[in-house]
């Protein structure tokens, strides 16, 4: 199967994380509905520009640029100082959460991450509406956006996702970009910054089509191996792959926003089957087993409550993980309509770790038999090849 690349990035990043933050300390205006930067001190007028606003950006107010030449432009423009700790702590929040989506993420800043989407693709329709349900489901539950680059190079995800802003996704797959990047300035190409485009410009190119078309050899000969990885994005050759960093896994869930609020018990079970077998075959490929389980309900009012349990013995059997998150709805559920459900598996062990019973647990919770396992085996097997679909239960039938 052919990779299928996420390039996720946060809009004004910094700027929508204060905005949130004064907006919940009371503060009514907020930041991103006016013309706003995060940097510097408008008193002192030191600093520069670290992220600004779409109000100020209509100002020709740049990121980076020195925050007396943005006030120039906008003297008016409201200018708020950098709350580090904060950031970390929302991106922190934010690769969690998407962690659980999918465990291959490569973060390169703050503010953005690479997915390898391929392992989880089985489970989605198509990976255009994967992305919005992911760019969706980021704002839903934290306030700010998104913007979602596919592709099947990491560097063409890089530029698909630095399109058109604010929250939206866009595909460049390789077979795109004549059509979709070619006709831009070099500006616009990763890694392009000013002194390589003016080197570009006196040789005649101007366009980003224009330098793949060009002789490597002509654009090396001025740009030495700077020029030729340009002239390779341009033409979007790229064998990059995400590269996770190595961690200790904390825990495999997914979560899903319903397309109609759930209002009965019988709903809400039947999310919690497809769920419950979309995180146990994410274990099973993990090589992972969860000895805890909890359930998130957010309901229609945008109120949330979890519960957890321990497991008596460690799983990754959708039948066991099943029946735990019923069992945590049933007591967590208080009757209002249910807008998002999610399963979360926790206290991870190496599948091959040994399983021990105490006498009281004898007769209560049976391992896997060796039917059971080649069964799951089989099930995920199908739907690696065939897609999600290919064998549902029939519960789940529409």
């Amino acid at each position: 199967m052919e990779q299928i690349i996420f390039h996720i990035d946060v809009n004004s990043a910094f700027l929508s994380w204060s905005a949130l933050e004064k907006l919940k300390n009371g503060e009514e205006m907020d930041l991103r509905t006016i013309p706003s930067i995060i940097g510097g001190d408008t008193s002192t007028r030191h600093g520069v520009v670290l992220a600004k606003s779409i109000p100020a950006k209509a100002y020709g107010i740049r990121t980076g640029e020195p925050v007396s030449d943005a006030l120039k432009k906008c003297p008016f423009l409201v200018s708020c100082p950098p709350d580090h700790r904060l950031y970390h702590e929302k991106s922190r929040l934010l690769m969690a959460h998407l962690a659980d989506i999918c465990p291959d993420i490569e973060q390169v800043s703050v503010d953005e991450c690479y997915m390898d989407f391929t392992p989880v693709s089985a489970h989605y329709t198509d990976p255009l509406s994967a992305a919005c349900q992911i760019k969706d489901g980021i704002r839903e539950t934290f306030g700010f956006t998104v913007n979602i680059g596919i592709s099947d190079k990491k560097v063409l995800a890089k530029m698909a996702s630095d399109f058109r802003k604010p929250d939206l996704v866009h595909t460049l797959y390789h077979n795109e970009i004549e059509k979709k990047l070619w006709h831009l300035p070099l500006s616009s190409l990763f890694m392009c910054g000013r002194s390589s485009v003016d080197t570009l410009h006196n040789l005649g190119i101007l366009t980003i089509g224009d330098l793949a078309k060009a002789d490597p050899f002509i654009i090396t000969s001025h740009l030495k191996s700077h020029g030729k990885m340009l002239w390779e994005f341009a033409n979007g050759i790229d064998d990059s792959r995400v590269r996770p960093i190595p961690a200790e896994a904390k825990g495999i869930g997914n979560s899903t926003t319903l397309s109609k609020d759930a209002l009965t018990m019988d709903e809400i079970r039947k999310c919690l089957l497809a769920l419950s077998e979309s995180v146990a075959s994410r274990l099973r490929r993990a090589h992972m087993k969860a000895s805890m389980v909890s359930v998130e309900i957010k309901y229609a009012s945008f109120q949330t409550s979890s519960h957890q349990a321990t497991l008596q013995a460690a799983t990754n059997d959708s039948g066991c993980i099943y029946q735990t998150a019923c069992h945590l709805a049933a007591e967590l559920w208080n009757g209002s309509p249910v807008r998002l459900l999610g399963i979360r598996s926790s206290r991870l062990e190496d599948e091959d770790a040994p399983v021990q019973l105490s006498l009281f647990d004898l007769g209560t919770e049976k391992p896997l038999t060796e039917k059971q396992k080649s069964l799951n085996e089989a099930l995920d097997k199908i739907r690696s090849k065939y897609g999600k679909d290919s064998i549902v239960r029939g519960t789940l039938l529409k």
